[in-house]
């Protein structure tokens, strides 16, 4: 039987820590989401039309949602995580009988939390510059669950992996942040030549940013149900990996 005991305190415990510093892990992201929105938004609207009459601001938007959704997650558990390793008091989690379960649980939770704060903040303030209509709830939800839960989880291996905040950044910079602006965030990957267009087919971002678009104007690059395969199987593999990382204590127990 998975035993969940204590993971409710644990995931209490992580989003504490960063609703404390709120200021920098929800309101920098949101700002900065804004000045993507003022700057591509002006330069290309008018320009740029896509899904038939979809103005290019209203087609940013979800968008530039989802970004900081997966960015957010991604950076609560990888930044808990290492920041533990190196100050040492991952220690005291370590003497606790927490299984590996509850570790999971609560780091991806408290992760899944910030990147869905995060992204209602970027909706409620950039809503304003151009109110995108909303086909299917059910999408935005479920692509919004599924895609923060599997960040939280690339999260966490990447914590586990990582020895210094420089590892973490280069994960971040140099898989994270290219994976994300190339998932079709900015522009429609039909308007990309045909070998961009097969690269972008191999990015499980993009099925999460085009799943959750989809949400939004009922229209999507790919069927929703294709980006809602791809992104469960990602989500599957992704959190297998992770449980069983934390299962051997990988870099953890030594």
């Amino acid at each position: 039987m998975v035993s969940l005991s204590g993971a409710r305190t644990l995931m209490y415990k992580e989003m504490l820590r960063f609703w404390k510093v709120s200021f920098q892990t929800v309101a920098a992201p949101v700002l900065t989401a804004v000045l993507y929105l003022l700057i591509f938004g002006h330069v290309l609207e008018g320009r740029v039309t896509v899904f038939g009459e979809v103005g290019y601001t209203s087609f940013l938007i979800p968008g530039l949602v989802m970004m900081s959704v997966l960015q957010n997650a991604f950076a609560n558990s990888s930044s808990s995580l290492i920041q533990s390793k190196i100050t040492g008091n991952l220690v005291f989690l370590l003497v606790t009988p927490l299984s590996h379960w509850a570790w999971f649980v609560a780091y991806v939770g408290a992760s899944v939390v910030r990147g869905v704060v995060v992204g209602l903040g970027v909706l409620l303030v950039t809503v304003w510059f151009a109110p995108p209509p909303v086909a299917n709830p059910l999408w935005i939800v479920v692509f919004t669950l599924c895609g923060a839960a599997m960040m939280g989880a690339l999260g966490l291996i990447a914590g586990l992996w990582a020895e210094k905040f420089d590892q973490i950044a280069a994960f971040q910079n140099f898989i994270i942040m290219p994976m994300t602006f190339l998932s079709g965030v900015f522009y429609s990957i039909k308007s990309l030549p045909p070998f961009w267009q097969t690269v972008s087919h191999l990015n499980p971002f993009f099925y999460m940013v085009d799943g959750f678009r989809h949400g939004f104007f009922g229209v999507s690059d790919v069927s929703p149900w294709t980006s809602l395969a791809v992104v469960a199987t990602s989500l599957i593999v992704v959190c297998a990996l992770c449980l069983n990382l934390l299962r051997i204590g990988y870099k953890i127990r030594h």
